[in-house]
């Protein structure tokens, strides 16, 4: 019997590097990050390849108890991540069709308070889209240098249980 992961998109990057680098014997499954944008149809994409593994991929960079906290304290936080930065034009404005409807903007956005940037790699670059990104939705920014956070090793206890 093989392991296999069943990973949000926006972690897969960093999921291949940890198994290639850890020789891990696993199947990893995708599942597209853009699912983010149409919550709806999450759970019915996700049944038949979901059945032990629900972790938020925001919660396994932030860590759980601080993700846990930032959505206690602050639950109009909008979220980034590396993946989210570098693919924000294809995945937020395209993928919801602001570039076409822009009055949808405010109706998406507009109870959000704050963006925090969940950090995985300092990258001045990055670092600067993600300014533009929360200028463009009008809120302040937030970045917090969370490297792997949890991710690695929430995934070995996975693998190596």
């Amino acid at each position: 019997m093989s392991t296999a992961l069943v990973i949000c998109g926006a972690l897969g990057r960093e999921v291949k590097d940890i198994v290639d680098r850890r020789g891990w014997d696993v199947d990893i499954y995708g599942v597209s990050a853009l699912l983010h944008l149409y919550p709806s149809r999450i759970v019915d994409e996700l049944r038949e390849k979901l059945y032990r593994l629900r972790p938020h991929c925001y919660e396994m960079f932030a860590g759980k108890e601080q993700f846990a906290a930032i959505a206690e304290k602050r639950p109009g936080t909008f979220f980034l991540t590396d993946w989210l930065v570098r693919n924000f034009d294809r995945a937020v404005i395209r993928g919801l069709g602001l570039d076409r409807d822009p009055e949808l903007k405010s109706m998406l956005f507009g109870n959000y308070e704050a963006v925090l940037y969940l950090r995985q790699v300092p990258n001045p670059r990055l670092a600067e889209k993600a300014s533009v990104i929360a200028g463009y939705l009008g809120l302040p920014l937030e970045i917090c240098d969370v490297g792997l956070g949890e991710l690695e090793e929430r995934l070995a206890e996975l693998v190596e249980a």
